[in-house]
């Protein structure tokens, strides 16, 4: 099917306080209802996961917990399971990911990767028996789905953390998760779970994984580990990614191996 004739859907909606929007490529007919009712339901579940896990909301079950109203084996059951994975994550990346990064139980920090992997993965990629391709972007992370045997590529664009507007890389991917951290939109915001100190030395770093809630914990852990430190890239197992420090330098890694260092960003890269 020729480029020309793919038609291109997309929904926005503001959940856990970021934009949220769905995008789906077609080719040919397809049964609208059915599409709207899947867009609906993954949108609706991370409604509902906002309403548990959210730090905003004084009624959520992580807020009711933080102040000793419910016990962690009381709240919704999938607080539990943001509490095993928390521990899995933490072991897997020697501490540089934590759920008490803040000093109490905060999984807001693999919620969001695990959200928009686990609904798309139940609501949205089913989409795919009569659409090309469909994906998510929360907030600037994404988890992507292509049909089998399309020849339909996601063009995925890294920016640069020193200048705005411009990208250092490009990546293509049929199917997988992006997801990018670091202080250079948001400042110091990321803290070190070992010392409770602001995390410094990245301005961002960007991980292709199979899935987003992998590939969030190791951005953060990339940020936590600070310029220097890319022990953490082989145990990781993710597919490839970047990291810009303060100063300019972009390290890259395809599997467990570097594969480029570079003394300052700006330059393209495919």
């Amino acid at each position: 099917m020729r480029a020309a004739h793919r038609q291109t859907r997309v929904w926005v909606e503001e959940i856990m306080g970021i934009p949220m929007s769905v995008q789906l490529i077609s080719a040919g007919e397809r049964d609208e209802a059915t599409t709207e009712r899947a867009v609906r339901a993954c949108f609706d579940e991370l409604h509902e996961i906002d309403r548990v896990f959210s730090t905003y909301r004084p009624d959520s079950d992580i807020n009711r917990i933080r102040r000793g109203e419910v016990a962690l084996a009381d709240a919704d059951p999938r607080v539990g399971v943001a509490a095993a994975a928390c521990e899995r994550a933490e072991q897997a990346t020697g501490g540089l990911f934590s759920g008490h990064w803040q000093g109490w139980f905060d999984p807001t920090g693999w919620v969001k990767g695990w959200a928009v992997e686990e609904a798309s993965r139940r609501h949205l990629a089913p989409l795919l028996s009569s659409a090309l391709a469909v994906g998510i972007n929360a907030g600037g992370d994404l988890q992507l789905f292509t049909a089998p045997g399309a020849d339909w590529r996601w063009h995925v664009g890294i920016a640069d953390p020193h200048e705005r507007g411009r990208m250092i890389a490009t990546l293509d991917i049929a199917d997988g998760a992006v997801a990018t951290s670091g202080t250079a939109e948001r400042g110091l915001h990321i803290l070190d779970p070992r010392t409770g100190e602001p995390a410094t030395g990245v301005a961002s770093a960007t991980i292709v994984a199979d899935g987003l809630a992998q590939a969030d914990v190791w951005a953060t852990a990339a940020v936590v580990a600070g310029r220097t430190d890319h022990s953490w890239i082989g145990p990781s197992a993710t597919r490839t990614g970047i990291v810009v420090d303060d100063d300019g330098a972009v390290t890259r890694w395809l599997g467990s191996t570097v594969i480029d260092v570079c003394e300052v960003s700006g330059s393209q890269a495919a």
